[in-house]
C-alpha cells in the first residue's frame, strides 16, 4: 500500500535547530483512518481501499453511510475518500491506519491535496497579477482596468474572445496538489505530520496526503 492518509490542517509554525536555522512547517492532523471498503477486481473492477476519516455523529450522517460504516465495524465517518492501488491491498474492513505508515516506510517527501480558499469575484489585477493603467494624469477611473480585450479573438470567428483569456471572475475554491514537500517530523502520539511549506486550503480544511509520485 503506498503510505496515504486523509489529514485535516492546524495551522503554520516554525521550527529552529541548534545552529538557528528557521524551517517553516505546517501542521496537519493525519488520521487515524478506518479502512471502510477493500475493493478489488473481482468484484470492483479495480484494486483500491476507501478510507474513512472522523467520526460524526449518527443524526449528521445518513442511512446508507452509516449502514455501509456498519459493515466495517465503525461508526459513521466525516469524510471518506479512496485510494487507488497497482495490486491488492494487505488490509481488511475495519483496519485503523495512523500516521505510524510514513515512518515505518521512511518516507521523505509526500504530495498534499487540497482546496484552496476562496477569494470570490476579483478583477484582473488580484487574480492574474496585472499590473494595471498608467496612474498619472489624464487616466481617470481606469487604473485598475485590464485593458482592451477586442484584439485578441479567434480568427475567423469575429468578435469572439479567444478562450482562455485572462480576464475578471471567480478565484481560488480550487482543487491543487503541492508536490514534494519535505516531511520534517512525525508524532505518533498525537497523530501530526509536520511537512515544509505551504500547503492549500484553510486551518481546518480537509487533505489527502500520500507520498511523493516524482520525489523520495
Amino acid at each position: 500500500m503506498i503510505p496515504s492518509l486523509l489529514a485535516k490542517k492546524v495551522g503554520m509554525t516554525r521550527i529552529i535547530n541548534a545552529a538557528g536555522d528557521v524551517t517553516p512547517v505546517t501542521v496537519m492532523q493525519a488520521g487515524p483512518c478506518t479502512v471502510l471498503q477493500v475493493k478489488n477486481k473481482e468484484t470492483d473492477g479495480y484494486d483500491a481501499l476507501q478510507f474513512g476519516f472522523e467520526d460524526v455523529k449518527p443524526h449528521r450522517s445518513t442511512k446508507p453511510h452509516i449502514g455501509h460504516a456498519g459493515k466495517a465495524g465503525t461508526g459513521p465517518k466525516r469524510s471518506v475518500r479512496e485510494l487507488r492501488l497497482d495490486d491488492e491491498s494487505t488490509l481488511a474492513a475495519g483496519d485503523v491506519v495512523t500516521v505510524g505508515i510514513f515512518e515505518e516506510s521512511e518516507v521523505k517527501y509526500v504530495d498534499v491535496s487540497g482546496t484552496t480558499k476562496g477569494k470570490g469575484f476579483a478583477g484582473g489585477m488580484k487574480r492574474w497579477g496585472f499590473g494595471g493603467q498608467l496612474a498619472s494624469h489624464g487616466v481617470e477611473r481606469k487604473h485598475r482596468s485590464p485593458g482592451s480585450i477586442g484584439g485578441h479573438a479567434n480568427l475567423g470567428t469575429g468578435r469572439n474572445i479567444k478562450k482562455g483569456k485572462k480576464m475578471s471572475g471567480h478565484m481560488g475554491s480550487v482543487r491543487k496538489t503541492s508536490r514534494c514537500l519535505e516531511l520534517v517530523a512525525v508524532d505518533k502520539e498525537n497523530n501530526l505530520l509536520l511537512v515544509k511549506g505551504s500547503v492549500p486550503g484553510p486551518n481546518g480544511g480537509l487533505l489527502f496526503v500520500r507520498q511523493s509520485k516524482t520525489k523520495g
